[in-house]
C-alpha cells in the first residue's frame, strides 16, 4: 500500500499562494454590539450568559456543545433552572464531557437521536469566517468514547444555532486545520486524494489517540466510537473559501463528514474585553431582548 507523502513541516515547503477572493459581506445579516461591562468578568462568561438569557426560554430542547464557552452555558443554564427562571429544559449533549457537566448542573438530559427535535443548539467553534458565518468545529482532542459525528449531527439538526467565540476566532483571513472523518479501512487512499486536492495549501495528518504523531497517526491512531479515523487537514496557506473546501471534501469517496458548518442559519456571539458583538442570520422575529 502506498504511503501518504505528507511528512514535511510547513516551514520546509514553499508553495505559491492563491489569489484571495473578494469579500462581500451579506447584506441580510445584522451586527449588534453591546457596551462593555464595568466588571472584570470573563468575556466568555458574559457571552454564555447572554446566549442563555436571549435565546433559551422555558420548554426548549437545547443541544449542549463542547468546549470552554459551552461549559459556561451549561453551568449558567443549570443555575437558571435551580432559580426557577427557566423550566422544562431538556439538554441534548454533544459529547460525554458535556453530558457529565450537564448532569452535575442538574439539567435533564435526553440523548441524540432519541429526542424528536432540537430547538436550539450552542457550541464552541475553532474559527468563524467573517461575513459568511461558516464555522469549523472539532479541532480539540477527543476523549475516549467521544463522537465528532454526533457533535456535528446535533448542530446540523438544531432549529437554531449559536456559536460562542472570542474576537480572535472571528476573522476574514482564516488559518488552522479542519477535521475530516473518514472510513478506516481505506483511510490512506482517502488521505492521498485529499492531499492531491489541496496540494501546496495543506498537510493531511491522521489524528492520534495520545501524544504527538506524524502523518500516519503514530502507534495509536484515533478510532472514533463509530469506527472512523480523523484526518486533520492542516492549512499552510490562508483558506481562501471555507465553504468551497467543504464542498470539495463532500465529493471525495471515503469522507464520512467534516468539521465545516456551512449554509446553516446561525448566530455568532463574539466575546471581547470591550463587550459582546452579535452577528446573526436569523429573522428578527426570533431575536428577543437585544
Amino acid at each position: 500500500m502506498a504511503s501518504v507523502a505528507l511528512h514535511f513541516p510547513p516551514s520546509c515547503r514553499n508553495f505559491p499562494s492563491k489569489p484571495r477572493r473578494k469579500y462581500f459581506p451579506p447584506k441580510t445579516w445584522r451586527c449588534l454590539t453591546t457596551t462593555a461591562n464595568a466588571s472584570d468578568a470573563d468575556p466568555l462568561l458574559e457571552a454564555a450568559k447572554h446566549t442563555v438569557d436571549t435565546y433559551i426560554e422555558s420548554g426548549t430542547v437545547v443541544g449542549l456543545g463542547s468546549g470552554r464557552a459551552s461549559g459556561m452555558v451549561i453551568q449558567y443554564l443549570g443555575q437558571q433552572l435551580r432559580k426557577g427562571a427557566l423550566k422544562n429544559i431538556v439538554g441534548i449533549p454533544t459529547s460525554i464531557s458535556s453530558a457529565s457537566e450537564a448532569a452535575k448542573a442538574g439539567i435533564p438530559l435526553e440523548h441524540y437521536p432519541d429526542s424528536p427535535q432540537i430547538d436550539f443548539a450552542v457550541n464552541d467553534a475553532d474559527i468563524i469566517e467573517e461575513g459568511t458565518l461558516t464555522a469549523v468545529i472539532g479541532g480539540q482532542k477527543l476523549q475516549g468514547g467521544e463522537s465528532l459525528l454526533q457533535e456535528m449531527s446535533i448542530i446540523k439538526a438544531a432549529g437554531r444555532l449559536a456559536f460562542i467565540v472570542t474576537e480572535m476566532q472571528y476573522k476574514r483571513d482564516l488559518e488552522g486545520s479542519i477535521p475530516v472523518l473518514v472510513q478506516s479501512d481505506n483511510w490512506m487512499e482517502t488521505a492521498e486524494e485529499i492531499d492531491d486536492l489541496f496540494l501546496g495549501d495543506a498537510e493531511v495528518w491522521r489524528r492520534p489517540t495520545i501524544g504527538l504523531a506524524g502523518p500516519m497517526g503514530g502507534e495509536f491512531p484515533l478510532v472514533t466510537r463509530e469506527g472512523h479515523n480523523v484526518l486533520d487537514l492542516i492549512f499552510t496557506s490562508p483558506i481562501a473559501d471555507l465553504a468551497q473546501v467543504a464542498e470539495s471534501l463532500d465529493k471525495i469517496d471515503g469522507v464520512v463528514d467534516h468539521g465545516v458548518i456551512s449554509g446553516i442559519p446561525c448566530i455568532a456571539v463574539i466575546a471581547s474585553k470591550d463587550g459582546l458583538q452579535i452577528v446573526d442570520s436569523l429573522p428578527s422575529s426570533v431575536i428577543k431582548g437585544l
